[in-house]
This record gives structure tokens, C-alpha cells and sequence, in this order.
């Protein structure tokens, strides 16, 4: 079961609320935050609210916020366990909400909240979870607090130290989540609605964050991660700043409920991984042989596109970039996974430009294309799907002489196969072991100096889009595909 699909946000919506930033979070380098709490604050009454884009479709328990007075058992905290959404609260006894629906959309950001007051008379409202601005009501577990309980979140226990992190565990540094962080919040002494922080979009029902305008209380914060020097700092009145940990300003992101950005898809079947926010590939599992990933986004079927790409492991050459349908059936082939761009023979609509010796792929054949590559090389792709034409260039010299802006003439161009299709852009190789980068432009690791952006503003990648490409975004998608 799926979680609100009719409610997903993939940012692709007009907003009078844009988000600028997100903080990118990585479960494999440990990345976190912690502030030691002595204010006491009021531990009846609070809300929780952000906004998290999954990147890794992890399995076990991942913990956006957790608080704790130095014991695992009298601790509060909001996690995704075994993908459900869940809300635990301690201080004066064990408590849980766990909702049934599954949150598996890695393409999509969602608005996640908890709010609590125990004061109230009716058990199920003395604490409640929202996701997408509706309350989750289908439990897989529910058990409430007694009246006028105190639950654990950020405030001083009075019998020790109230440790408090985010995106790990408080108790040591495990459970850590992967992905996009936005807008959160936290308002001592309120219990608030989801109103309060987005609100529908009247034509397509989706719901779209707005600004918070309220107090914080005593002991509240709101990051919104901005400061790419100081991603901890409070930008609410309390200025309770939080210190980071193993996060530095590289973890800045601009993929954001507002502007959501193309990553690599972590859902389609390949002896592959993930990572940093879904940008980083890895050739895993399953020996050498050909694995390529793929988008959670494609091309549209009109306007021209562009992303970059790096191999990152030295050694073998056998790496290729390439386009294919998005839904091309080859992706989906069970164990027998995606091989290389420029493979499938089932519809012969994939291209790809190979590493080891400069040929372009097509229906598994090779012809002459352009030079070689390597781990050096940050790799192009420009696709003009009004024109169905493909470009690929090496650091930022366009192969076979091919002008990106040439359009109807194509101008050493390839020919878009399937164009009437949205494209995915992405990479593979055939080496076990090996990392490929990807650049979609909300975020990378792929080292940048030139920061180009496209017409929009746009993206950040290393060469400038060519005149008329744009990033993959759903604010640019909304316009051009």
C-alpha cells in the first residue's frame, strides 16, 4: 500500500512559498545534528513539522528526530520503520502511533508532521501524524498517552541531560535516514494542524508547503538550512542553533518541495546502489557485467534537457552515458536487469556513448562517434526532444562536432529514438565495484568550480547548460516538457 499517491508532492506546481535549500543527508557517512536542551520548556503540548525527500529506499528503522535523558527507553521519536511513518513519545510511560501506508516514492517529497497535546480529554487526539496535510487515521499500531503526560521532545527532563539529534538515533549514532530535509519545524506549546504549514493546490489537489507565520515557544527552532556555512543555525526568534556533525556546506542541496530535482532511481532492479542523495551509483552485488541505473524523471517529450556525469573509479574503461525511454520494458527485466544504454534489441530505442573506444551504441552495435573517456572526464548529455536530437559532450567539448543549438539541422547530432517518449539520461558500466556520479543539478559530489546554471537559475553543474537546455526540475519541467 502506497502512501497519498494523489497527494504527492513532486514540486511541479506553482507556489507563492519558494524554498530555496535542503540539507542532504547520507545513513553511510554518519551525517547528523545534536543540541543538548537545559531550557525546560512545556512537555504537553507541541508540533513537528518538515518536509523529507527518501533517496534510498532503506530497509530497518531511520530516525529523523529522536530525544532522549540518556536512556534508549524513555526516549521520543519520529522514524520511518519498515517504510511506515511512526511517531513514538516517552517521558511518563511508552506510547506509538504507526501508520499501515508505505512511504516507497523516491521521487517525491513528503510533508511529514506530529503534533501533541495531553491535555485533551479524547485519547486518539492527544496525538496524531499527518502525512501530505492528512491525518493518518490507518494504524498499524496505536497506543496514547495518559491525560496531562509529559512526552519527551526537546526540552530539559529535569532528571539529566536531554539529548536531542537529528536524522540518528540519541542514544549513539545509529538508525540514520538518507535523503532530503526541508523546512523544519519545531513549535513548543502548540498543537498545530497541517494548515498551519502547507495548503492544496486548487487545480491538481496536491499539497504545497507555505511559510510558517506563528511563534515557536520556548524551546522551538526552524531551520531551513540556507546558511550553507552554518546549516544548524536557528532561524526562529530562540536562536537554538544545533551543531552538525560530520555535515559541512558540500550537504547544501537545491532539490526542494518547491523545485524537485531528477536523481538516480533507487526502485528499478540492477546489482546496484545508491547514495548521497541519490547521486552517486555503485556497481555492487552479482560480479562483473553490464548494470546501468536510470532517472526518476524523464525528459519530456518536448523542450531540451541536460545533466553531467563521472566516473569516479579508476581502472576499467568499460562505462557508457546513454538516454532510453523512460519506460523502455528493458528496464524492468527482473533478475536479468537494465544491461547498457545502446543495448536493448526489443525496441532499439536506447543510445549510448561508449568509454572504451568512442563508438556510439544502438541495438547493441557500435559505430563511430566521437573520443574516449575516462575518470577524469566530467561527461555531458543534451537532449532536444522538440527536434529528437541527442549531444553528448567531454568536458564540455560537444563529440562529432555536434552544436546542441543547431536544432532542426541536428548538427552532429544523434537521433533521439522513441522521441514521442520521455527520456531517462543516465550511465552503467560493466565493472563490479565501480562508482559513477550523477548531476542532475539539485545536488552532486561531482566536484564543481564553475557553478554554470541554466536559463532559469537553475541547477549547478561544472559547464553551462548550452543556450535553451534547462535542468531537470519540475519548475522547468511545468514549463518546457
Amino acid at each position: 500500500m502506497e502512501v497519498l499517491q494523489r497527494t504527492a508532492n513532486r514540486g511541479s506546481i506553482s507556489t507563492g512559498f519558494d524554498i530555496d535549500n535542503s540539507l542532504k543527508i547520507e545513513e553511510d557517512n554518519a551525517e547528523h545534528m545534536t543540541r543538548t536542551y537545559s531550557e525546560a520548556g512545556v512537555k504537553t503540548k507541541g508540533t513537528i513539522s518538515f518536509w523529507h525527500k527518501r533517496s534510498e529506499i532503506q530497509s530497518g528503522i531511520k530516525r529523523p528526530v529522536d530525544c532522549a535523558d540518556g536512556s534508549s527507553s524513555n526516549s521520543s521519536g519520529i522514524f520511518i520503520d519498515a517504510h511506515r511513518l511512526c511517531f513514538d513519545f516517552g517521558g511518563s510511560g511508552r506510547h506509538s502511533l504507526r501508520a499501515n501506508a508505505l512511504m516507497r516514492d523516491s521521487s517525491a517529497w513528503y510533508h511529514l508532521m506530529a503534533t501533541w497535546d495531553t491535555s485533551q480529554g479524547t485519547d486518539s487526539n492527544r496525538t496524531k501524524i499527518y502525512i501530505n496535510g492528512e491525518q493518518v487515521t490507518d494504524l498499524h499500531e496505536a497506543t496514547y498517552p495518559s491525560q496531562n503526560a509529559n512526552v519527551q521532545f526537546f526540552t530539559n527532563t529535569g532528571g539529566g541531560s536531554q539529548v536531542n539529534k537529528l536524522f540518528c538515533q540519541a542514544t549513539n549514532t545509529s538508525n540514520h535516514p538518507s535523503g532530503y530535509f526541508a523546512e523544519f519545524n519545531y513549535v513548543n506549546n502548540a498543537q498545530l494542524t497541517p494548515s498551519d504549514f502547507g495548503e492544496y493546490d486548487e487545480d491538481s489537489g496536491i499539497w504545497k508547503p507555505k511559510k510558517y507565520t506563528g511563534s515557536y515557544g520556548d524551546t522551538g527552532f526552524y531551520l531551513n538550512f540556507a546558511d550553507a556555512a552554518d546549516l544548524g543555525d536557528d532561524e526562529s526568534i530562540n536562536g537554538n542553533d544545533w551543531t552538525e556533525v560530520n555535515i559541512s556546506a558540500a550537504d547544501q542541496a537545491t532539490d526542494t518541495p518547491t523545485n524537485n530535482f531528477c536523481t538516480i532511481n533507487p526502485l528499478i532492479p540492477y546489482y546496484g546502489s545508491v547514495s548521497e542523495g541519490a547521486t552517486k551509483w555503485l556497481h555492487t552485488s552479482g560480479g562483473s557485467g553490464w548494470e546501468s541505473f536510470v532517472a526518476t524523471m524523464g525528459a519530456g517529450t518536448s523542450g531540451k534537457w541536460y545533466a553531467e556525469f563521472k566516473v569516479v573509479t579508476s581502472g576499467s574503461a568499460d562505462n557508457l552515458i546513454g538516454i532510453c525511454p523512460i519506460d523502455d520494458p528493458d528496464l524492468n527485466r527482473g533478475a536479468d536487469h537494465f544491461p547498457y544504454y545502446g543495448s536493448d534489441t526489443s525496441l532499439d530505442e536506447s543510445v549510448g556513448y561508449y568509454a572504451a573506444n568512442g563508438q556510439r551504441y544502438i541495438g547493441g552495435g557500435g559505430a563511430a562517434y566521437g573520443n574516449t573517456w575516462a575518470s577524469t572526464n566530467i561527461m555531458s548529455i543534451a537532449v532536444d526532444m522538440d527536434n529528437g536530437k541527442l549531444y553528448f559532450a567531454k568536458d564540455g567539448v560537444w563529440q562529432n562536432s555536434g552544436d546542441p543549438t543547431s536544432g532542426a539541422t541536428g548538427t552532429g547530432a544523434l537521433d533521439v529514438r522513441g522521441a514521442t517518449k520521455p527520456q531517462s539520461l543516465g550511465a552503467g558500466n560493466y565493472t563490479s565495484g565501480e562508482n559513477i556520479l550523477a548531476n542532475y543539478g539539485g545536488y552532486t559530489t561531482i566536484t564543481i568550480s564553475s557553478a554554470a546554471s541554466d536559463a532559469n537559475g537553475y541547477g549547478t553543474f561544472e559547464y553551462a547548460p548550452p543556450s535553451g537546455y534547462y535542468a531537470l526540475c519540475t519548475q522547468n519541467l511545468a514549463v518546457y516538457g
